[in-house]
């Protein structure tokens, strides 16, 4: 039994040897049939929708100043404070009227004594009564008398002072006990209907893509998202910073408050660029960048300057010229001079 168990492992191995020399090696593929199969677009000219914002400052439409129309008298009360919304001709503050009552009590004396004493020279003119001057003197004096109490009497009325518009109140200076003067500072800063907007600082170019009365979105600080449109576009150009504004003008929130700081996306602007799909372009350390296919289907990585972006869509600033070939994704899975079996992208839409 020891002899024979040798001899059966003998013949095992001869029968494995048998038949592994009857096995075929498999067939060598080529590097052209080992390439990947990869969908590549083109750098053309391409309608870019939706890719244009721009920031700025919230500002009312149109403010109004509240002033005092009087001087020398006090603040008796204020009636109204900031961020209130009030309405044309409401009472803001009234001012103590004790002096200008008493002014206007002596000069109404002093009116109907004139006016006494022009009554009585009525109809004495070259009748020798009265010399000529006199006559007329009193008269002047009547007439005086009753414009100096109109004077009074206007100025009374301007005791209450008032809202020159309706809109909302964004500051306040004034307080009860002030004494009111011309030419200072105003006692109130108002946003007329209530209405602010967004002053967008923006390029010649891109003020070129807008238009009244187009849409745009703007995003707040808060991270409220508010819908406005085009209300004017800057007629010149800032020559310092080359810039000019969109005024967007905003809905009515208390989300929107002046001073305050918005982006604008406007959502319908369109320009013709060159661009490649979004998906092309790769971005590591080195920046932006995209693997271009050359006449021998061998991929290159080129880097690029990226510019607007939008509709899945992204411009190229700087970079290959138009016609050239790139790979459309997967662009991150191909090394420098990966042979690849291009395929067309589908047409962006």
């Amino acid at each position: 039994m020891s002899r024979r168990i040798p001899l059966v492992a003998l013949a095992a191995l001869a029968l494995s040897g048998t038949l592994a020399g009857c096995r075929k090696p498999p067939p060598k593929q080529t590097e052209a049939q080992q390439a990947r199969a990869v969908s590549v677009a083109q750098v053309e000219p391409r309608a870019i929708v939706g890719a244009l914002a721009a920031s700025g400052d919230l500002v009312p439409r149109e403010e109004a100043a509240v002033q005092p129309e009087v001087t020398g008298y006090r603040v008796a009360a204020v009636l109204a404070d900031v961020g209130q919304y009030v309405k044309k001709g409401q009472v803001l503050v009234q001012l103590d009227p004790t002096l200008i009552e008493a002014q206007i009590a002596q000069a109404e004396a002093n009116a109907e004594q004139a006016a006494s004493q022009a009554a009585r020279v009525k109809g004495l003119d070259k009748e020798g009564v009265l010399p000529e001057e006199q006559i007329q003197q009193r008269r002047f004096q009547a007439r005086a008398a009753a414009a100096q109490l109109n004077d009074l009497k206007t100025r009374y009325s301007k005791m209450s002072v008032r809202a020159p518009v309706s809109g909302l109140i964004l500051e306040k200076t004034v307080r009860p006990g002030d004494l009111s003067a011309g030419g200072a500072t105003p006692w109130f800063r108002m946003a007329r209907d209530g209405q602010i907007e967004l002053a967008a600082n923006m390029s010649e170019e891109d003020l070129a893509r807008v238009r009244p009365g187009q849409s745009a979105t703007v995003t707040l600080p808060s991270g409220a998202v508010v819908q406005g449109h085009v209300r004017l576009i800057s007629p010149q150009i800032d020559p310092q910073t080359k810039l000019g504004q969109a005024r967007v003008l905003l809905p009515v929130s208390n989300a929107v408050r002046s001073g305050g700081f918005g982006r604008a996306v406007f959502g319908d602007a369109a320009g013709t660029a060159l661009a490649v799909p979004e998906s092309a372009v790769r971005y590591d350390a080195d920046g932006a960048s995209l693997m271009t296919v050359g006449a021998d289907n061998r991929v290159h990585r080129v880097l690029i300057e990226a510019g607007a972006r939008g509709s899945g869509l992204v411009q190229i600033v700087k970079g290959p010229p138009a016609g050239t070939r790139v790979v459309a994704n997967s662009a991150s899975l191909l090394l420098e001079g990966d042979l690849i079996r291009p395929i067309d992208a589908a047409p962006h839409s």
